[in-house]
């Protein structure tokens, strides 16, 4: 199992364009408040995409990255798969080529009507997710 959970990359948003391997990520000085721009803002807010290479990140912080993106950075680092949490899904998750999005806020802000989930990954790689429906307003 400790050989599997090496070839997963969590993390809260997505890639920047600065920081090319997890020795570039873990160089970074985490003790800080978060900045407007930058490898820190772009590790806490880019987001994957369905088009190829760096785009500008409509939220105004980080950017989205494509799977070209995502393909060599797992490459160049050995992995199989990045796994983030940053992105409402309505399904609570969603696949982007080896990028997964998992959501845990159903019904986000008591208004999305949003799915949460969790993933479960196996001895083998095996993906299961456990999904969980929105809150009924009746309990609200």
């Amino acid at each position: 199992m400790e050989w599997l959970l090496s070839h997963i990359f969590c993390l809260h948003g997505g890639l920047s364009p600065s920081l090319d391997t997890l020795d570039n990520i873990r160089a970074l000085d985490r003790i800080q408040e978060v900045p407007h721009e930058g490898p820190m803002c772009d590790l806490l807010w880019s987001d994957p995409d369905d088009r190829c290479g760096w785009g500008i990140s409509p939220r105004g912080a980080g950017y989205t990255f494509g799977q070209d993106i995502a393909s060599q950075f797992n490459h160049t680092n050995g992995l199989s798969l990045i796994s983030r949490a940053h992105q409402l899904v309505m399904e609570g998750y969603n696949w982007c080529q080896n990028v997964v999005t998992v959501f845990s806020a159903p019904n986000y802000c008591y208004r999305c009507g949003n799915m949460a989930a969790i993933l479960e990954i196996g001895e083998n790689m095996e993906q299961n997710f456990l999904q969980f429906d929105p809150t009924p307003d009746y309990f609200l």
